[in-house]
């Protein structure tokens, strides 16, 4: 019986994956200029580089590499009760934060934490993954450095 049920959990998240790749080929192109534009804005560069920070502030370059497996599936980034961003498959976000010590934290079938001292001026990378559980998605959250972050920004997109 537990094998029939994680066997019809295993094809259903299949299906919802196939779904969501199929809108995300879908996108006009004016979608995709307006991404840019939202890149622009939030301090990311078009050629997929991060800026700097603002002064005095630090950032975190969140992202989740494109993955066919747990595509459907996005967890969200908080920090306290805030919620940051959602990380989908193959999208980023740039979060801002003051000089300190933060934790952020993602939830799904598990809770993950990631305590992170954030420096005035600095960039930081954390990479979201999603792991497979029971019922749904184990989310989590591992720091990496830019080259990471660099040697996947050309098919990265940012979240909205």
């Amino acid at each position: 019986m537990n094998l029939k049920f994680r066997v019809s959990a295993l094809a259903l998240g299949l299906m919802f994956s196939g779904a969501v790749l199929a809108q995300d080929v879908a996108q006009p192109a004016a979608t995709a200029a307006a991404a840019e534009a939202a890149e622009d804005a939030s301090g990311a560069q078009a050629a997929g580089t991060i800026g700097v920070p603002p002064q005095g502030k630090g950032q975190i370059v969140f992202f989740r590499p494109s993955k066919f497996v747990g595509a459907a599936v996005g967890f969200k980034v908080r920090e306290g009760e805030t919620e940051l961003g959602k990380l989908r498959s193959g999208k980023y976000f740039v979060h801002v934060a003051d000089p300190g010590t933060h934790e952020y934290r993602v939830h799904g079938e598990t809770k993950d934490v990631l305590t992170m001292e954030i420096e005035a001026g600095e960039t930081y990378y954390v990479q979201g993954t999603l792991g497979m559980g029971i019922v749904a998605g184990r989310p989590n959250l591992s720091p990496t450095d830019a080259a990471a972050f660099n040697a996947l920004a050309d098919k990265l997109k940012l979240a909205k």
